[in-house]
């Protein structure tokens, strides 16, 4: 018999962290440390610290706070069953943190030219979720230093009184 395994491996969904995303909510991105230290073990904050350090340009910082959220993501998998591969679906919110985690260590290991690193995360991301990569490129990335905004000025119809 060919074709797909017809054994699917359960989903891993894990468990909501509502006093992080509410700490998230209320702190400056200036002060996310602050939120990493009240909850190291959150691989959303991790990750939240590594998207805003890469913003500023901080790329190794980034890339060191991407690899503990990457970190404190697997012990959360482990957690809730994961046995090193399978499901770990976008569209659970709680999954989020640590599929953020894995996507910003994959940008900073591409940005420091650790290759091998960038096929392997981009794997282990396609297993979790094959939209995962296209869904957090668009949602939470830029260059170092770059405005999603616009210039007000794209804002202003010109003509005459």
């Amino acid at each position: 018999m060919t074709g797909d395994n017809l054994i699917s491996e359960p989903e891993t969904l894990l468990p909501a962290e509502p006093e992080v995303l509410e700490a998230l909510r209320r702190t400056a991105r200036s002060q996310l440390a602050t939120v990493v230290q009240v909850h190291p073990t959150s691989p959303l904050a991790w990750a939240e610290l590594a998207d805003a350090t890469h913003h500023e340009g901080r790329i190794l910082e980034s890339y060191a706070y991407a690899r503990v959220g990457y970190h404190r993501g697997l012990d959360a998998l482990r957690k809730a069953g994961w046995r090193g591969h399978g499901p770990i679906p976008w569209r659970h919110e709680p999954n989020r943190g640590v599929l953020r985690a894995l996507f910003a260590l994959r940008r900073a290991a591409d940005e420091i030219g650790e290759a091998d690193e960038v096929v392997r995360l981009t794997a282990f991301l396609t297993d979790a979720d094959a939209n995962a990569i296209d869904i957090i490129a668009t949602l939470h990335t830029g260059s170092p230093g770059f405005d999603p905004a616009p210039p007000t000025e794209a804002f202003v119809i010109r003509g005459e009184d």
